[in-house]
């Protein structure tokens, strides 16, 4: 295996090997190691090796991808290419990869004008399994020879009966399945004479409904459209569902052929991995074997000239609250690395908070509920985006006005340096903590591509950060920012002005009349005609794959996965001022602060305004300064600071909740006092006397739950369900769901005759909360900052008088105020063309929580479930699982009904009990199942895993025990569950969140509520 610092492999520029010459070859200090640029002589194929010693490997291949309409072609590939290759001709590779490999990253993804297709994993065996499957799949796809695939994953037709039940040949059913069949489109369409109606159905079809209801989509999409008319982002990539109906077959297949070659393919190695094995692999199975099938040329992304639009509306059928204005620059090119990052600080500093200069004049004009700006800049012409939220009737000039004349005044006076530092230190901690959520090497070759997809010389001008930063450092001093900022608005050719108009559509949308006339149109011939292909996309669905081409897929076995890493021991430190837990991991030299302070004493009419405090703490004035220069402070020493309520449930006993607020917070090692002092200062002399402030906070709060009930209505709904079972699930209802939303609805309508009480209830939550009597930190980082940190904080100058500790969290307390929970069926109602349904139950009674549970999860939810709701059913998402203290639940995501979807969930049961997995199958589950358990966690996950099992009073060796339960897992064990499933589907209550005609066209006998 070669290491970053190991010689024996040459990538001296000009050499060759395997195919390829080396380009370049240079130390990368940002990531810890070397960049290495190559080029594949026969095929063309562009490579970028960033060599370091993460063990957790990845690979990319991307392609350059320029939609030239709104079909949403290269997303339907995105996805198609997926769905079996030459070399390994299975329905559903990807889905096997899920179910079988040691994955930490599997996924592809569609850019407005690129497609990418990252994996990682540990274990390079295996990385070159996924790199196996994914290069057959992208080059090699079975969509040549499976018109079905093109049906299933874009678009098709298909009839419903008037009872709703899909029209085929029954034969190509087992067990009356057809009624399963899909669901009523968000209209009703008009039937014919015979009771039929038409309808689309199709996997991206029903998920770019999904997310062109979204709002702030659409609004993008529509600035995009404005500003680059005359290029590819003139287009929504993922498709739009009045287009995507509009792309026949043959063109689909035309534009794979034109852009899945490899002289437009962009590959990305990362990682302690061996180059002279994976580069061979892919040179010897791939890159010189390859023939590309057309000798066309792929689409251009082409450059926009300079335009200036300002009139452009946009209309969607959406709730009132959801109107919006877009306001955008053009940066210039991406080939301009330090200006876009330049743009980048600046947004964040004249708008990152609600204290930021330019948010806050917006904020106090009063033109909408909130205001944000965010840089696009993985694209040719980066773009500015200044967006306003919850918008007043007209307020899109005042808006542009606003933004412009603050900008002029910034250039003028100059731009405070206090704000600039601050912005600057948090891009620096961002971009040292490298902490993205998902294995580096993917959005590190994300980065790559921001550059080097628009310039050949560019492979890792977006990786390279530290001079550009020391360069803004420099300019400080002078006036770098201000020109920056001049010359970004106040001097610019290039930019729009769009307002978004929520509106109520009144008869039959466009796509049902299109639909209705389609129908008319059509005689018996070509209604069979649709019967027969639905029939023969089910055949396909259906149909098990051949033995011989599930030989075909690399597999592991248990063998391959090594022993257990665990965790470092979590040690209890207990002879300082606060109990402290101590995480001694490796963190890039950044310290992590968790204070937990139990509250089991407050009564439960405070639950909602103790989130209410978390929402305020950091974000308003504070005695020694204002909640400007506060907001200041804390950029400019800490990498982040959240105060929220927290909740822990203890796994044998349900009712045994614990209430705490969490203080989070991290910083750099040279910034140990600051960490110290600033989140105390907050909690000792907060004022909570600035109404409007007070009202802008919980009114951005109040959008942005909005936009997750109708963007994440999958955890919504689970949540709510939650609240029927659990009394946890109602507490967290209560913290941050429909039932705060309610709360802080009417907070914010009666806000002025409650705010001399909220003041009040505020101060008194506060000072009961922050005492010493039940507080415990967990620090994550070296002994050495540990020893020191504890050393300037003392005990926080906390009041009261410290809980004797005993080695143990205290007794959790809480649950005996939470009201009973009531069981329901609930359906809310939001601005949405799809639906997210969950069903669940309390299930502990039938069992303790153990390991299977989690195999169990992956197999049903990649194998029943993604075949009958995502294939079948055309849903974009589907799940089942069941928590340890006893909640199993199902849920779907971006659904187009919500009837087949619960039937399905209900005979989940049935399937698991003839479940009857080869050997090979039942190991990937396992491999799969325990490579998850075993993923390389960061710092802060690994500190709050812990914590939570302190608090929940795990037994020592939970995770190992739980680790060797799914190693020991049998078909004969899951099986044993059916009678599990089988209960949620006898006694599960339901939460649907969803759109008006979804909804309404369920038989589910549900109460709909009218949520926004």
């Amino acid at each position: 295996m070669l290491s970053s610092h190991d010689s024996s492999f040459d990538f001296a520029p000009g050499v060759q090997t395997h195919g390829f010459i080396v380009q370049s070859s240079e130390p990368l200090s940002e990531i810890d190691g070397f960049a290495h640029v190559m080029r594949h002589e026969k095929s063309g194929a562009r490579l970028l090796f960033l060599q370091n010693e993460d063990a957790n490997k990845a690979f990319s291949i991307a392609f350059k991808t320029p939609p030239a309409d709104d079909t949403g072609v290269f997303h339907i590939l995105e996805h198609s290419v997926l769905c079996g290759s030459e070399k390994f001709p299975v329905k559903e590779p990807f889905v096997d990869l899920l179910k079988t490999s040691m994955q930490t990253f599997l996924n592809a993804l569609t850019f407005p004008d690129k497609t990418m297709y990252p994996v990682a994993s540990t274990n390079e065996q295996d990385l070159i399994n996924l790199i196996d499957v994914y290069m057959d799949a992208v080059l090699h796809p079975a969509i040549y020879g499976k018109r079905a695939i093109f049906e299933q994953e874009g678009w098709h037709y298909e009839l419903e009966e008037a009872e709703g039940e899909a029209i085929a040949d029954a034969a190509a059913f087992e067990g009356g399945a057809a009624a399963e069949n899909g669901a009523p489109d968000k209209v009703a369409i008009e039937k014919d004479a015979s009771g039929e109606r038409l309808r689309y159905n199709g996997v991206v079809f029903n998920e770019m409904k999904g997310a062109l209801s979204d709002p702030d989509s659409v609004l993008y999409h529509a600035v995009n459209r404005a500003l680059f008319p005359d290029t590819c982002y003139a287009f929504e990539s993922g498709g739009h569902p009045r287009a995507i109906p509009q792309l026949t077959y043959e063109g689909y297949l035309d534009t794979h052929a034109r852009h899945y070659r490899l002289d437009n393919s962009y590959i990305v190695l990362y990682g302690n991995l061996d180059a002279d094995r994976i580069l061979g692999f892919l040179d010897e199975n791939y890159l010189s074997v390859f023939e590309p099938c057309s000798d066309a040329a792929p689409n251009a992304i082409g450059t926009q000239e300079p335009c200036v639009t300002l009139d452009e509306t946009v209309r969607m059928e959406t709730a009132p609250e959801n109107a919006g204005v877009g306001l955008a620059y053009v940066v210039g090119e991406a080939r301009d690395f330090e200006r876009v990052l330049a743009c980048d600080i600046l947004l964040d500093a004249l708008m990152g908070g609600n204290e930021s200069p330019i948010k806050r004049a917006i904020l106090d004009a009063g033109l909408g509920g909130d205001a944000m700006a965010y840089l696009l800049d993985s694209q040719a012409q980066p773009v500015a985006m200044f967006q306003l939220r919850n918008a007043n009737d007209g307020a899109a000039r005042p808006f542009m006005e606003l933004v412009e004349s603050e900008v002029r005044r910034l250039v003028r006076d100059g731009i405070p340096r206090d704000v600039l530092e601050a912005s600057l230190a948090q891009m620096s901690f961002d971009l040292r903590e490298r902490d993205r959520g998902m294995a580096d090497g993917v959005p590190l070759a994300m980065n790559a591509l921001a550059g080097w997809l628009y310039d050949e010389d560019m492979p890792t001008t977006y990786l390279r950060y530290e001079d550009a930063l020391a360069h803004m450092r420099a300019g400080l001093e002078g006036r770098y920012f201000e020109d920056v900022l001049e010359a970004l608005v106040c001097k610019s050719n290039h930019k729009a002005l769009v307002e978004l108009v929520p509106e109520k559509t009144e008869g039959d949308s466009e796509e049902a009349a299109e639909l209705a006339t389609k129908l008319a149109q059509m005689d018996e011939a070509d209604k069979q005609e649709i019967r027969d292909e639905v029939a023969a996309l089910r055949v396909m669905q259906e149909s098990p794959d051949a033995p011989e081409a599930v030989e075909t897929l690399p597999r592991l076995h248990v063998s391959d996965i090594g022993p257990a890493s665990p965790d470092p021991e979590m040690q209890v430190f207990a002879e300082g001022p606060i109990t402290c837990l101590f995480h001694n991991v490796p963190t890039r030299k950044i310290s992590y602060l968790y204070l937990y302070f139990g509250i089991d004493d407050l009564a439960w009419e405070d639950v909602p305004y103790l989130s209410v405090l978390g929402m305020l703490l950091s974000r308003l004035d504070i005695e020694r300064h204002t909640a400007a220069d506060l907001d200041v402070l804390m950029r400019l020493h800490l990498g982040s600071l959240r105060f929220f309520a927290d909740a822990f449930v203890d796994d044998a006993d349900p009712s045994r909740v614990s209430l705490k607020m969490t203080v989070a917070t991290s910083a750099l090692s040279e910034e140990l006092e600051q960490m110290a002092c600033i989140p105390r200062e907050i909690w000792e002399t907060t004022k909570f006397d600035d109404a409007d402030k007070i009202r802008d906070i919980l009114v951005q709060r109040r959008i942005a739950m909005e936009q997750s009930f109708a963007n994440e209505g999958h955890v919504r709904a689970m949540n709510r369900l939650s609240s029927y079972e659990f009394k946890s699930g109602v507490l967290k209802e209560a913290m941050g769901g429909v039932d705060f939303y309610r709360f802080l609805c009417d907070l914010i309508d009666n806000f002025d005759e409650r705010f001399d009480a909220l003041q009040s209830r505020l101060r008194d939550v506060c000072s009961r909360v922050f005492t010493k009597r039940d507080v415990v930190a967990s620090f994550t980082g070296s002994e050495a900052d540990r020893e020191a940190f504890f050393r300037m904080a003392g005990d926080f100058g906390l009041p009261g008088e410290a809980r004797a500790f005993d080695g143990k969290p205290s007794v959790p307390a809480f649950g005996e105020k939470i009201p009973d929970p009531v069981m329901r069926r609930e359906a809310f109602i939001v601005p949405s063309d799809v639906c997210y349904v969950a069903k669940g139950a309390d299930v502990g009674s039938l069992g303790a929580y153990a390991g299977e549970w989690q195999v169990l999860a992956s197999a049903l939810s990649f194998d029943y479930l993604w075949n009958e709701v995502r294939v079948k059913g055309g849903a974009y998402g589907v799940g089942f699982r069941r928590t340890p203290e006893g909640f199993g639940r199902f849920y779907s995501f971006r659904d187009p009904a919500v009837d087949p979807t619960i039937e399905r969930f209900d005979a989940a049961g049935s399937w698991l009990a003839s479940f009857d997995p080869s050997e090979e199958e039942m190991e990937g589950y396992i491999v799969s199942t325990v490579a998850s358990h075993d993923a390389p966690a960061k710092p802060r996950q690994v500190a709050r895993r812990q914590d939570a099992q302190f608090f929940c009073e795990k037994p020592a060796g939970y995770r190992e025990r739980l680790r060797a339960e799914k190693l020991a897992t049998t078909p004969e064990k899951l099986r044993a569950c059916s009678a599990v499933l089988d209960e949620v589907a006898r006694r599960g209550s339901v939460c649907v969140f969803g759109g008006e005609e979804v909804v309404h066209a369920s038989a589910e006998k549900l109460d709909v509520i009218e949520l926004i």
